[in-house]
């Protein structure tokens, strides 16, 4: 039973920071590619980071390349997303979600991910 639930989520101004956390089970997080999503109201769901399997490579969208990291801690199931320099243009509905095939390498691509957790919140306004 694979399952992913992320929290974190939140209202934060301008500049600001947040960490999502995703927390997983039914499978060993560190053998498969998870990623970060983001899906803004009237825009498709985009890739924004994600983490290879054995934490091999990351790759991340332009728009937040230098502000935001990717990170796994396989002891405690969870995957986190670092989010710095927070932009309103960062507003969106993040999730996180897990390929179904072992030790892949990661890509942003949504159709690519075969679970997906519930989504959280993320509001950057003044």
């Amino acid at each position: 039973q694979v399952q992913l639930v992320e929290s974190g989520g939140g209202s934060v101004q301008p500049g600001g920071s947040l960490r999502l956390s995703c927390a997983a089970s039914g499978f060993a997080v560190g053998n498969y590619a998870i990623g970060w999503f983001r899906q803004a109201p009237g825009k498709e769901r985009e890739g924004v980071a994600c983490v290879s399997s054995m934490s091999s490579s990351t790759n991340y969208v332009d728009d937040v390349k230098g502000r935001f990291t990717i990170s796994r801690d396989n002891a405690k199931s969870t995957v986190y997303l670092q989010m710095n320099s927070l932009q309103a243009e960062d507003t969106a509905v993040y999730y996180c979600a897990t390929e179904g095939t072992l030790f892949k390498l990661c890509e942003l691509r949504p159709k690519e991910y075969d679970y997906w957790g519930q989504g959280t919140q993320v509001t950057v306004s003044s």
